[in-house]
């Protein structure tokens, strides 16, 4: 358990997408009230049926407040509750939001169902846009503020499985940069990308091959994996004041993954995989 440091003392924010203890977003929602933070949170009607949020926020005495993010009036409504509730504008956004009705369907990414992939983008990519539109016209977050959206690397190199979501991920990136240019012109409010290792979450565990993924990365980065609560920890510096003039960045937070291209490690058990081809002689069996 850590100490807070009162990073965020003071401050007020929204965290959207905790679904149960395995989220990134619930660890987030922990970190930053153990900063001193105080916060609402928001997820889907029907995660919070299927989730454990309403849990969650009354461990952290947060106001929940469900609302479909591709719903501009729901999130109209999640910024108005929010400040009711917090007292004032908000001074942090979490975006971790993201599903595809075609992973799920597990169609292929040559074969995918179109209004499939507009659900995809609309939940996953569109929807941060939505969210930043909609506090920018109701200035609900204070200047100096910060947004942050969780991302993965799969938006910039092909990842095996990861399907439609690649593209929902590239457009949500670009969508900080885009939208980050403005925000930050006009009131000092920072808008960044985390693109995190890969993570075994509910909305992780979807992935095709995902424990092959989360081994494989692993052995490639020198520090391993960033777990979800190390995640929360980086997300907690995006929102302190330590990190005032960063903005439109695509972080990321991998254990070093995407500045490798071979480790020892992956290396090794590469080669492990060939020694059941050859005989005691150590010559190739090719029958």
């Amino acid at each position: 358990m850590h100490m807070g440091n009162d990073l965020l003392k003071g401050k007020r924010g929204i965290v959207f997408g905790a679904l149960n203890d395995m989220s990134i977003a619930w660890k987030v929602a922990e970190r930053v009230v153990e900063e001193g933070a105080i916060i609402t949170l928001s997820n889907t009607p029907l995660a919070v049926r299927m989730g454990t949020t309403d849990e969650l926020a009354q461990k952290l005495n947060a106001k929940l407040i469900p609302a479909d993010a591709t719903s501009v009036s729901d999130l109209e409504n999640v910024f108005a509750r929010s400040m009711e509730a917090l007292g004032g504008q908000i001074d942090f956004v979490l975006h971790s939001i993201g599903m595809s009705p075609n992973v799920r369907k597990k169609r292929t990414y040559d074969d995918l169902d179109y209004d499939m992939l507009t659900s995809t983008l609309d939940i996953s990519a569109i929807s941060f846009h939505k969210m930043l539109q909609v506090a920018k016209k109701m200035n609900a977050i204070s200047d100096y503020g910060s947004v942050v959206a969780l991302t993965y690397m799969a938006a910039q190199r092909t990842i095996f499985g990861y399907n439609d979501m690649a593209d929902a991920k590239s457009i949500l990136e670009s969508i900080a940069r885009s939208f980050g240019y403005i925000y930050g012109r006009e009131h000092n409010v920072r808008v960044n990308t985390i693109s995190q290792s890969p993570t075994p979450t509910t909305a992780g565990s979807g992935v095709k091959g995902m424990e092959g993924l989360l081994d494989f990365s692993e052995r490639m980065s020198p520090l391993g994996n960033a777990t979800a609560a190390d995640c929360a920890d980086y997300c907690v510096v995006m929102f302190s004041d330590l990190t005032r003039k960063v903005t439109m960045q695509n972080l990321y937070h991998d254990g070093g993954f995407s500045s490798m291209a071979m480790s020892y490690r992956a290396m090794e058990q590469y080669n492990k995989s060939f020694e059941e081809f050859h005989d005691e002689n150590g010559k190739i069996i090719y029958g």
